[in-house]
Order: C-alpha cells, then structure tokens, then sequence
C-alpha cells in the first residue's frame, strides 16, 4: 500500500486553520506520521509568515483520488483556487510524493517540483522520512536536506501542540 506524503501550509489565521486541516485529513485517511510545524516566511510575494509541515499516511485510493479530496478539503477551509499561485492562503494541501510514483501530468505532478525548490517542504518531508528516496533523483531526503545550503536557515521548527488533533478520541 503506497504512503502518500501531504505538504500543509497556511498564512491566514494559520494556527486554526492548520489544526483543522490535520483533523480533516485524519478523519478522511486515518493515522498519520505528522512532522513539526515549521514557521516561514512567504516566498514570491509580500505576505504574512507561513505554518508549514508534511503528513504521511498510508492509502489504498488512488492518487487522483488522493488530489481530489485535498482539493475538497482546501476549499472546505475557504481556499480560492481561482487566486494566483503566490498569495496569501488559508488551507494549502499540495501532494508531494505517492509511493515511488513518477508522473509528469497530468497534475498532479509526482514527485512534486516543491521537495527540491523550497525549505519550508523539504525540511518536515526530511524529518519524517530521512531515508525516502527521491524517485527521480535516487537521493535520500536527509541527504537533499544537508546538502539545501543557506536557505536552510529560513525556516524553524516551532511548538505546536498536535495531540488533541491526532487524538480526536480523547475530550480535550
């Protein structure tokens, strides 16, 4: 069963919406290995800093399957797909890898461009899978991670309590 691995940020109210993103996710494909949240600022345009952090849970559905329900969750969260690519957002559930799933379209498009482009996915994807090879690169994620250079130093990981979100079972 292949494991899909989520890419989560949020700009607006982000604390909120990060949290019932998670829940969301949870209870549409159950458990999930959950990175910590990481605190970046927005890249390509002037906006506030984001929460960023990379689920992985383990699906029998297809990816298709897999795109469309982030999608249903992102505009559930008030996500406007009609605004440009860099903007501030609510809810941004981007699938980053699917297995060993190569695919160049249609989108999604796996492994997503993002992993080798920008921190604020690489570092939670790292964490969470050092030795996730990159299917195309044949490269593990720790080892694209120590090698990412200075841009390592524009993200953190912040405290963020996830267990009432990954316990939904237990009264808070």
């Amino acid at each position: 069963m292949p494991i899909a691995y989520v890419g989560i940020g949020s700009n607006i109210d982000r604390e909120r919406h990060v949290r019932s993103g998670l829940l969301a996710l949870w209870e549409r494909f159950g458990p999930m290995v959950v990175s910590s949240v990481y605190d970046a600022p927005a890249i390509g345009f002037a906006g506030g800093d984001f929460f960023n952090l990379v689920v992985a849970f383990r699906s029998r559905e297809g990816l298709d399957v897999i795109a469309s329900a982030l999608r249903s969750i992102e505009q559930a969260h008030g996500r406007l797909r009609e605004a440009s690519k860099f903007s501030s957002r609510t809810l941004d559930l981007d699938l980053l890898m699917y297995g060993a799933t190569v695919r160049d379209g249609p989108e999604p498009r796996l492994p997503r461009a993002d992993i080798t482009r920008y921190a604020f996915v690489l570092a939670p994807l790292a964490e969470i899978a050092p030795e996730l090879e990159h299917p195309v690169l044949r490269v593990t994620m720790a080892d694209l991670w120590r090698d990412f250079g200075s841009a390592r130093d524009q993200v953190r990981p912040i405290e963020f309590d996830l267990e009432p979100i990954l316990r939904p079972d237990v009264p808070t």
